[in-house]
């Protein structure tokens, strides 16, 4: 692997004397690790299972508390809004400050939010108290992956990066049945009560277990650069969370891509000029670190846009109620779990290498997308094959593709690596929404002329049995265009990453043979 070493990341960080190895490395091979591992998954799992157990209690919310659908949407997106742009900073921080003390505070910061949350009386107190957890959620998403970096070595980092993915999709899979289960038998407030114990239950295991890491070289905090990031990933999240209601085209959007695009490329040139970046920006220069970060963004892609069509394509197309899609989505995130929870991904990552193990992983996930597209249609037992095939192959390519990015940046930048992972994950997964999403529109609309903004007010606006049977058809053979679209994406994507973390190891040895 490239700039893993002490000498490497003295390099790429901008010269001055090597930290001393033991330093660096002195977390690693903590005899408490795997239960280490286990309670920052337990924090993780926590922040997950708040991204979608939210979507269960819109109705109880806009009924008790008299709730709009812009209220309903800022209570959803504040959150994902607040923690997207913090992720670079709250790494960054992390690295400087303490990866052990940062970890605390985002558990301290998550609870509570999570108590003002489940007794707020208003939407605006609700509002309020969801970007308080975003802020929570940015510091717990980046130290839990620099922690599993600190106290993991080459030798078992890639599995318990595999079991830390795994949360991802536990999360995903467990919130709308969690959602559901607590909605049954107490108020909308329970589902973010039943945060504090875990964050408290959290809280005194990392202070007793976790151990304290953090750049020894003690880098000037970047103050501008960290405004600089926040404010421009906060600008283009908005513009990808508010583009479905407002319509990609519409200035609203438009205003808020440009600001966030602008401030972005300030970001950019000024971690560039200055000698204490939060951001290295000469890591781009690794083709490890360049085929990682492409891989991981259309992985996320894949998903995120996959997702995003397969919610509408079982209730739209099946008839399926909303947590009956969401139940029937789950096969996808259990492959996942049960994948990594038995160390395939671990297991196949030495035999075939990083990037032969990527591009496998990245054909299943296109080969799941296709089977979904062409056999999913008419029957859930198409898209049932196309879900599982979609996990196999996320549960082999994710974890790869996370230890590279991991290992193509200095131990010491641990928590900006972990930031970029999570800032990459959110990126992506936007852009799959927007990009397939728009080939769903376009082919919809080619295909039957109507005024209506979505499927149901088209069919609600048709004339006869025919007319609506025409426009539902309409409908799947967009769905089916845009998941073939997203298949292949994922295919290029991956053997282009691939190729360039091949080229990336065969320079490595190169580099090698000649010392």
């Amino acid at each position: 692997m490239m700039a893993t070493s002490a000498e490497n990341s003295t390099a790429a960080t901008g010269g001055g004397h090597p930290p001393p190895s033991s330093q660096l490395r002195s977390t690693r091979g903590d005899p408490h690790r795997w239960l280490i591992l286990g309670v920052i998954c337990l924090a993780q799992l926590t922040v997950l299972l708040d991204n979608t157990v939210l979507n269960v209690a819109i109705p109880s919310l806009t009924r008790e508390l008299d709730a709009s659908t812009s209220d309903i949407q800022w209570m959803i997106n504040a959150y994902s809004l607040v923690q997207s742009g913090l992720l670079l900073t709250a790494g960054s921080s992390a690295d400087r400050y303490g990866r052990k003390k940062m970890l605390a505070a985002g558990l301290v910061l998550f609870g509570a939010g999570s108590l003002v949350a489940g007794l707020a009386q208003s939407t605006g107190q609700l509002i309020a108290a969801r970007a308080g957890m975003g802020v929570g959620g940015a510091f717990l998403m980046t130290t839990t992956l620099a922690v599993v970096v600190q106290i993991f070595d080459d030798t078992e980092r890639v599995r318990a990066i595999g079991l830390w993915a795994t949360v991802n999709s536990l999360g995903f899979a467990a919130g709308p049945l969690i959602g559901g289960v607590m909605l049954d038998h107490f108020w909308w407030g329970a589902i973010f009560l039943i945060n504090i114990p875990v964050a408290v239950i959290g809280l005194i295991a990392v202070l007793a277990l976790v151990p304290e890491s953090k750049n020894p070289l003690g880098d000037r905090p970047d103050l501008v650069g960290a405004l600089l990031s926040t404010v421009g990933m906060t600008g283009v999240v908005y513009a990808i969370i508010s583009g479905p209601q407002h319509g990609w085209t519409s200035a609203h959007v438009g205003f808020s891509a440009l600001v966030g695009l602008v401030v972005l490329a300030a970001f950019v040139v000024w971690e560039l000029r200055i000698p204490y970046p939060m951001l290295d920006m000469h890591f781009f220069r690794n083709q490890q670190f360049t085929g990682a970060v492409a891989g991981a963004i259309l992985v996320a892609f894949g998903m995120g846009g996959s997702l995003f069509l397969l919610t509408q394509h079982l209730q739209f197309v099946l008839g399926y109620e909303a947590l009956e899609a969401g139940l029937r989505t789950a096969p996808m995130a259990l492959t996942v779990v049960a994948l990594n929870l038995t160390g395939v991904g671990a297991r196949i990552l030495p035999k075939l290498g990083t990037p032969a193990t990527i591009a496998t992983g990245m054909s299943c996930l296109a080969a799941g997308l296709a089977a979904i597209a062409l056999l999913g249609g008419d029957s859930y037992g198409g898209m049932l094959l196309g879900l599982v095939v979609m996990g196999a192959g996320i549960s082999v390519a994710m974890p790869a593709m996370a230890n590279a990015i991991m290992s193509a940046i200095p131990p010491e930048k641990a928590g900006v690596g972990a930031g970029v992972n999570g800032t990459l994950a959110e990126f992506g997964n936007g852009l799959g929404v927007a990009v397939l999403g728009a080939v769903l529109n376009s082919r919809f609309a080619a295909l039957v002329s109507v005024s209506a903004a979505s499927l149901p007010a088209a069919l609600a606006a048709a004339k006869s049995g025919a007319e609506r049977e025409r426009i539902a058809d309409a409908f799947s053979s967009g769905l089916e265009t845009s998941q073939l679209v997203g298949a292949v994406a994922v295919l290029v994507g991956g053997l282009l990453a691939a190729a360039l973390l091949r080229r990336a190891e065969r320079a490595d040895s190169a580099v090698k043979d000649a010392a």
